[in-house]
């Protein structure tokens, strides 16, 4: 599982359509079309229901988009801290 895989899944569950974000992530639709069944495959169950209308998050994704926003964030923090210990002072 990439972090790209996770923030696709989170861009579309977001906009609910696969084509806006695709537009959001500046991609075409079929790598991200791609991300979403290789992340589902690989956690062996359906995250989305595929509408007519566009998609529709199963109760499966609902969990698996609160665990990957914490993940996300967590990613987010430890480049910040270690960008903000790696530019501090050097102790001799």
């Amino acid at each position: 599982m990439s972090l790209t895989h996770i923030q696709s899944f989170i861009a579309v569950a977001e906009e609910g359509h696969v084509g806006r974000a695709a537009r959001r992530l500046h991609l075409s639709q079929p790598p991200l079309s791609r991300h979403i069944l290789a992340l589902e495959d690989e956690l062996g169950t359906p995250l989305f229901e595929r509408t007519s209308r566009g998609m529709r998050l199963l109760p499966a994704g609902e969990t698996f988009l609160l665990h990957a926003r914490r993940i996300l964030a967590e990613v987010d923090a430890a480049v910040h801290t270690v960008r903000k210990v790696g530019t501090g002072p050097v102790e001799q």
